[in-house]
C-alpha cells in the first residue's frame, strides 16, 4: 500500500503511496467463473431445446453475455488509481479516472492538515487533506484498517516534511 523512501534531495518525494481499488477475482478466476456460467447455460439451454422450448436458449446466451460485460466493466475500472506523494515542497494528490484522465492537486505540506472521521465500531471512515481553503479526500478505496495505517503514514510524512532540512 505505501512505500516510504527517504531521499536526500528536497525536490524528490520521500513518501509515495499508490492506491488502487481491490480486485478479488484474478484473470484465472474470471475464466473459471465464465466457464462455469457458460457450461450451466449450455446444459440448461440444451435441455430446453430438447423439450421444444428453443426460444429460451437465447435468454441463456444473453445471461452469459451480461455476466461477461459486467466483469469486463469491472476490470476496466481497475485502471483507476490515486497517487499521494510528499516532498519537502509539495504534497501531491494525483488521480486517474476510468477514462485515463489525470487530475493533480498540489498543496504546501507545511500548511496541509490531515483530518480523520472515525466511527467507534469500524475505525477510520474517511481521510481529508486540507490546505488554505482546499480540501481533498484520500484513500477512499481502502478498508478502515488500511485507511488507519495509511493515515498514520501520511501524517508522519507531513510531519517530516515540516521538519527543518539538513544543510
Amino acid at each position: 500500500m505505501t512505500d516510504a523512501n527517504p531521499k536526500s534531495d528536497t525536490g524528490e518525494p520521500f513518501f509515495e503511496a499508490v492506491i488502487t481499488p481491490h480486485r478479488s477475482l484474478s484473470p484465472r478466476g474470471f475464466v473459471l467463473v465464465m466457464a462455469l456460467v457458460g457450461g450451466i447455460s449450455f446444459v440448461c439451454g440444451t435441455v430446453f431445446w430438447a423439450i421444444g422450448a428453443w426460444p429460451v436458449v437465447g435468454f441463456f446466451g444473453l445471461d452469459v453475455a451480461i455476466v461477461w460485460y459486467a466483469f469486463r466493466a469491472n476490470y476496466r475500472a481497475a485502471n483507476v488509481r490515486e497517487i499521494v506523494s510528499v516532498s519537502h515542497q509539495t504534497l501531491r494528490i494525483e488521480r486517474t479516472d476510468l477514462k485515463g484522465r489525470r487530475r493533480r492537486l498540489d498543496m504546501n505540506p507545511y500548511w496541509a492538515r490531515l483530518a480523520t472521521e472515525r466511527d467507534e465500531e469500524f475505525g477510520v471512515m474517511s481521510l481529508t487533506v486540507s490546505c488554505k481553503g482546499t480540501s481533498e479526500r484520500v484513500g477512499d478505496w481502502l478498508s478502515p484498517p488500511e485507511r488507519e495505517e495509511f493515515g498514520a503514514a501520511l501524517s508522519q510524512a507531513l510531519h517530516d516534511a515540516r521538519a527543518p532540512q539538513p544543510a
